[in-house]
């Protein structure tokens, strides 16, 4: 069987980036630099095979066009997730998220990360 396995990206400022993913659940399992003299960043979310790894090369700049790529997790309870978030700093959108949950809408929401890559917000039971 073929698994998939983790998804990089590329960042400007790696811990900037780490300490963005640990507000969202991540949880830092690696530091290395690769033979490049990339640094690179190795985050999981716990009960799940696939990671993802952060890369951080200095003579690259890290370009995201809007909606280009974009990560999703799911959570138990969307409300309570995203008030966490709001209240570590981060930004929910679409505004008025919480209105729009109540009137029986898709339990749907997004971040955005400090190089612009989106992170969509599902509920999952």
């Amino acid at each position: 069987m073929i698994k998939f396995l983790h998804t990089r990206i590329r960042v400007k400022d790696i811990d900037a980036s780490v300490a963005f993913y640990e507000k969202l659940g991540y949880e830092l399992t690696d530091r290395k630099d690769s033979p490049q003299g990339n640094k690179l960043a190795f985050l999981g979310l716990e009960g799940n095979d696939v990671f993802l790894e952060l890369c951080h090369s200095p003579e690259y700049t890290a370009t995201c066009p809007e909606d280009l790529m974009h990560t999703c997790l799911g959570v138990p309870d969307i409300v309570d997730y995203c008030d966490s978030l709001e209240q570590g700093g981060i930004e929910i959108w679409p505004s008025g998220w919480r209105e729009k949950f109540t009137t029986g809408g898709r339990k749907m929401a997004f971040v955005t990360d400090p190089d612009g890559y989106e992170v969509e917000i599902l509920e999952r039971a």
